[in-house]
């Protein structure tokens, strides 16, 4: 039985023996069903009636001294209907008021708070309202808290910047595009650069299991080795066959890289499917060496389509909408789980553990280290670029466009 339905059972259980239960009986009730439970059984138990597991384990103690003597008389004493210390809140009135002031000082017009930019952790909340001996601990706080409706939470990905009005209408001319050219036999790619890694032996997020007490030692400060420097891993993802190719760069992430990336999956991955190819559709985000806006990105297209022999159509995400490109979540995102816990201690070390990302869903994945050199700041002007005829479409000829082999 899973944990949630345990622990739903008993709340079942307490509500309906609580009120028949006085203090003794109550803890006692609540160690029972903790030993019952098993391993975790004192923490779900309170979790699961409200009992603070301090109070399970003297109950845990009181069966545990039956139980070794059990002629011993139970004490007749009870303590009375609302005796013991009183709550902090009770001695304090004010005080939960304060505690949310404390919270949320930007909106409870406090902007000089000095938790304002700290964080606000059960501890630093309690020093705050005057906590020490006799006052106000963590633990108080953070019942305080989940009784106000608070409760631990992380930051989500949720705000894409301003919607652009025409970005529906741009998701369905990608995908019409997209089905249109699958269905004639024409490659449809998804292109993207990943984010850059340091290459030594730095820190790298996540776990992998290691021997017991023996973890992988990495640097502490995540300053580039100048001898090793960093991988800049650009992406080409086909969708229709579920294969990839990742040239792992060692200079610039410019257009030049981009485009060289992708003639690169053609000779190694695309021809095999696509020797009979007459034009090919690239989706990629609205910026980046892939930008919309790039001359540099159009006229390195323009190069590569006369490499190809065929036009090269292209596609752009509109602004703000970059993790709907496939490649993010078909590719690169298993990419990041393959790598998760090993430094990249090498460019090697960073081309096979891309090469060695697969998925059940069938993903195929190769990699090579392109050590070409690409500069920064090459402009493309006016006259080069009215020479790339580009060809734009009638939606959006900023988005959508393509480009043909220079005759």
């Amino acid at each position: 039985m899973r944990d949630a339905t345990k622990i739903r059972h008993i709340k079942t259980r307490y509500k309906a023996l609580a009120p028949s239960l006085d203090e003794r009986s109550r803890r006692q009730w609540a160690a029972a069903e903790a030993l019952t439970y098993g391993v975790g059984g004192r923490r779900h138990v309170s979790l699961a009636t409200g009992i603070a597991p301090n109070t399970i384990s003297k109950g845990l103690a009181e069966l545990r001294e039956r139980r070794e003597h059990p002629r011993r008389a139970v004490p007749a004493r009870l303590r009375v209907q609302g005796g013991g210390r009183k709550r902090c809140e009770t001695k304090d009135p004010g005080l939960a008021e304060r505690l949310e002031r404390a919270v949320c000082p930007a909106t409870r017009g406090d902007p000089e708070s000095p938790l304002r930019w700290t964080s606000k952790s059960t501890r630093r909340l309690a020093e705050a309202l005057g906590g020490g001996k006799g006052g106000v601990g963590p633990r108080t706080v953070a019942r305080l808290l989940k009784d106000a409706g608070y409760s631990l939470q992380g930051n989500r990905k949720a705000r894409e910047g301003s919607r652009h009005p025409d970005r529906d209408a741009q998701f369905e001319h990608i995908n019409a595009r997209a089905s249109r050219f699958m269905r004639e036999g024409q490659p449809v790619i998804s292109v993207d650069t990943k984010k850059k890694e340091l290459v030594g032996d730095f820190k790298n997020g996540g776990r992998e299991w290691r021997p017991k007490g023996k973890p992988l030692a990495v640097r502490v400060h995540d300053f580039m080795d100048p001898a090793l420097g960093k991988a800049i891993p650009f992406g080409v993802y086909d969708v229709a066959k579920n294969e990839g190719w990742v040239s792992v760069g060692i200079d610039h992430d410019t257009s030049r890289f981009a485009a060289e990336a992708i003639w690169r999956w053609w000779e190694k991955m695309g021809l095999r499917h696509y020797a009979g190819a007459r034009k090919i559709l690239i989706m990629a985000d609205g910026g980046g060496s892939n930008g919309s806006r790039s001359r540099l990105w159009k006229a390195a297209l323009r190069d590569l389509a006369t490499r190809l022999g065929f036009p090269v159509h292209v596609c752009h995400f509109p602004p703000g909408t970059s993790k709907w490109n496939k490649i993010e979540h078909r590719m690169f995102s298993h990419i990041t789980q393959n790598w998760r816990g090993r430094p990249l201690v090498s460019h090697e070390v960073v081309v096979n553990l891309i090469a060695g990302t697969t998925t059940r869903a069938g993903l195929k994945i190769k990699s090579g280290l392109d050590t070409g050199h690409y500069p920064t700041g090459i402009k493309v002007g006016d006259e080069a670029f009215e020479a790339l005829k580009i060809r734009g479409n009638k939606f959006h000829s900023d988005w959508n466009y393509s480009l043909s082999p220079e005759k």
